[in-house]
């Protein structure tokens, strides 16, 4: 069995990669560490896990050697730590921002900040299995991805990876998102009173994870703009682009059903009757999977790609144990396969 631990596992993404773990069959957690809830036991902080684990939170500053490394710190904080942390663990995965640019002024732009520990940004694997399959199997270390940039990546990513796009063009993308992407902490915007029956638009350009859309696809002309919608857990990306000249709508079929057939955790939801026609992050509630839709209209070569996940599981947890199934050699879907619940 690969020993486990997680730094910060008091958090929303924390606990779900502890809640996958707890059911990997090729992993044993031994430390889960947090400040704030020294001593307590991890079902107090996260109830669901009563009765599946006996762990208490750990100082981390008593962190001991294991052989894969889970950091769920705040924005920030990694960058700071991370040749003490190196030492401890063979495999990182990080779900925070500090590693998923490449390049350090990119980060200063789009965070604010000089990045801590710049030698390390080329060190990391961007974490989306479906971009970067083939060299996590050769890593030692993964980035978190943005569940934003990954909702918004994945509904580009047929597109861009056929060359049907014309780049010439802008790109917006619009991504409703729940309130648990404010996190564990929450903001004065997440307060229930504030956030209950909104739809509120926070961001309309300008959000950090448009550097990681930038990044990996490539674009340069790309907005992204977030907005609240009354949901804890989902996030769904609605990009609007425009094709080539000549691009068909069988054209796209044949592309999208190419993307979803090499990628486990990818679906394409396009149906001309009943209620989920298109994608819908409700039903994805604590599954890994991410589900694709289009549509075109060919006079116009407008396209609306879409992309429905759940922002704590594909976009944060899920993948990242998917990213550590790749690392070590493991076939990717292991302990992800929940399908989620319908109804919810």
């Amino acid at each position: 069995m690969i020993r486990a631990a997680i730094v910060g596992a008091s958090g929303y993404a924390g606990g779900e990669v502890l809640r996958l773990l707890l059911d990997h069959p090729e992993v044993e957690v031994v430390q889960v560490t947090s400040r704030r809830h020294l001593g307590e036991y991890v079902y107090q902080v996260h109830p669901n896990l009563r009765k599946r684990t006996t762990l208490k939170f750990s100082d981390p500053a008593q962190l001991e050697s294991v052989d894969v490394l889970f950091l769920a710190l705040p924005h920030g904080e990694a960058q700071h730590q991370i040749d003490r942390l190196a030492g401890l663990a063979t495999y990182i995965i990080d779900l925070s921002a500090d590693f998923r640019l490449k390049r350090a002024e990119d980060y200063e732009r789009w965070y604010g900040t000089p990045h801590a520990a710049p030698h390390w940004l080329g060190r990391f694997v961007y974490g989306l299995p479906e971009l970067h399959r083939d060299e996590l199997r050769k890593a030692r270390y993964a980035s978190g991805v943005g569940c934003n940039a990954t909702a918004a990546n994945l509904a580009l990513w047929p597109l861009m990876r056929a060359d049907l796009l014309d780049t010439s063009q802008p790109v917006v993308v619009e991504i409703k998102v729940g309130s648990s992407e404010s996190g564990a902490e929450g903001n004065v915007g997440s307060h229930h009173p504030e956030r209950s029956g909104v739809i509120r638009t926070f961001s309309p350009f300008g959000h950090r994870h448009t550097a990681e859309v930038i990044q990996e696809m490539g674009l340069e002309n790309v907005v992204l703009t977030m907005t609240a919608v009354d949901l804890v857990r989902g996030a769904l990306a609605t990009a609007h682009a425009r094709v080539k000249p000549g691009v068909t709508q069988r054209e796209l079929w044949r592309t999208y059903r190419a993307v979803v057939n090499e990628n486990p955790f990818l679906r394409l939801v396009k149906e001309q009757r009943g209620i989920y026609r298109v994608p819908e992050p409700k039903i994805l509630a604590g599954s890994n999977y991410a589900d694709l839709g289009f549509e075109l209209d060919e006079p116009s070569r407008h396209v609306v790609s879409m992309c429905a996940l759940d922002n704590l599981m594909k976009g944060a947890a899920g993948s990242a144990v998917q990213c550590m199934n790749l690392m070590l050699g493991w076939d990717e879907t292991l302990g992800l396969t929940f399908p989620g619940l319908h109804p919810i």
